[in-house]
């Protein structure tokens, strides 16, 4: 075939209509062989789709590697700064505070309550009182046995003065008598009954001396008896012992208590400690005054500056979820690590009872506390 034929337009279609695709199978007509229309069979798209997606699957592979590279880094971090020299220990435990029980002394009724619960009291303050209208009745009656004690000593002493005159006027008469005895001048009946006057006189000033006694013994009875309500007066004015805070309000208005009905329970804010439980060799190791730290887990960045105030004797228990390599590592004993009070009284505001966190204790005075732990932001 020559280039002419090629070209021809008679040979150049039938050339082209021997070349071109037939119409798809089983499609439309109008798709398929319509006007001579062929359709593109798409061959390279789910291959397309397949690498990216194993492109994307590796990205989100290596930033997963990343992500947890970075985050094993930071907690590296984290422990390489939390880690403690040999000679410190730490155990956790919750703050908690001495509760004070503010009761009755007597049964009656609530007149006043005049704190709320989370007020702070002073020691001394009135925080309620106590119908006393029957201990005030009874004090004004003991009061008028103290008027009427000190009329009956006023009359006694009178009575003695009138005794003391009879007796000197018998002891007069005695000696005149006996002197005209003397000189036969008088009888000796005269005499006889100049004594018996003389010894009635002096019995009666004995009597009047007693009465006098008496009345002042009932005087000074009348004034403990007045002393006595007035104590009691004030007992029903109930107080706060201590400085602290009102934790809990057990009574109500107008309520009937017993005698040692609790009113109130408060805590003692200058008493603020926190038990923890430590192994045997660490405990063997505390002694009552080792400093410590107490770190709570609402301020983490305060190192709080205690004491240990109390070890405990015996093994208070053996915790069952904790591996031990022997039984002895099992004996777990408690101590109290108690802060100053003084640093409790200047932040008396702040003071929480109930809330976690850890207490430190450096068995090894040489070894210096971490940064964390110095406790100097604390004052």
């Amino acid at each position: 075939m020559t280039l002419n034929q090629i070209i021809e337009p008679g040979s150049g279609t039938q050339a082209a209509s021997e070349i071109a695709p037939a119409p798809a199978a089983n499609l439309p007509a109008d798709i398929a062989g319509g006007q001579g229309g062929t359709v593109p069979v798409p061959v390279a798209a789910p291959a397309l789709k397949s690498a990216r997606r194993r492109r994307i699957w590796v990205l989100l592979a290596l930033a997963a590697v990343g992500l947890g590279a970075a985050g094993g880094g930071y907690y590296w971090w984290k422990q390489s700064l939390n880690r403690l020299p040999g000679g410190i220990v730490v155990g956790n435990g919750r703050i908690e505070s001495d509760q004070i029980d503010i009761d009755t002394k007597f049964a009656g009724r609530v007149a006043t309550l005049q704190v709320n619960e989370g007020d702070m009291v002073k020691a001394g303050q009135i925080v309620a009182t106590m119908d006393i209208q029957d201990l005030e009745a009874s004090l004004r009656r003991a009061e008028a046995q103290v008027l009427q004690s000190q009329q009956a000593i006023t009359e006694a002493r009178a009575t003695q003065a009138q005794q003391e005159t009879q007796v000197s006027l018998a002891q007069q008469q005695f000696d005149r008598t006996t002197t005209l005895v003397k000189n036969n001048n008088a009888t000796v009946e005269l005499l006889d009954q100049r004594r018996q006057q003389l010894d009635g006189a002096k019995a009666g000033l004995a009597a009047a001396v007693a009465r006098v006694a008496q009345a002042e013994h009932a005087l000074e009875a009348a004034r403990q008896s007045v002393a006595l309500y007035q104590v009691n007066i004030k007992d029903n004015t109930l107080t706060a012992p201590r400085d602290g805070r009102i934790q809990y309000r057990i009574a109500n208005l107008g309520e009937v208590l017993p005698a040692g009905g609790r009113v109130l329970t408060m805590i003692d804010i200058q008493s603020v400690y926190m038990d923890i439980y430590l192994p045997t060799l660490d405990a063997g190791r505390v002694k009552v005054g080792t400093d410590g730290r107490i770190v709570l887990d609402a301020y983490p960045a305060l190192a709080i500056p205690a004491q240990a105030s109390f070890i405990a004797t015996q093994s208070q228990f053996t915790p069952k979820t904790v591996e031990t390599q022997t039984e002895r590592d099992k004996l777990m004993f408690r101590v109290r690590v108690r802060i100053d009070p003084e640093l409790l009284r200047a932040h008396a505001d702040a003071v929480r009872t109930g809330l976690p966190g850890v207490a430190y204790l450096r068995l090894d005075p040489n070894v210096q506390w971490p940064e964390r732990l110095q406790g100097e932001g604390v004052k």
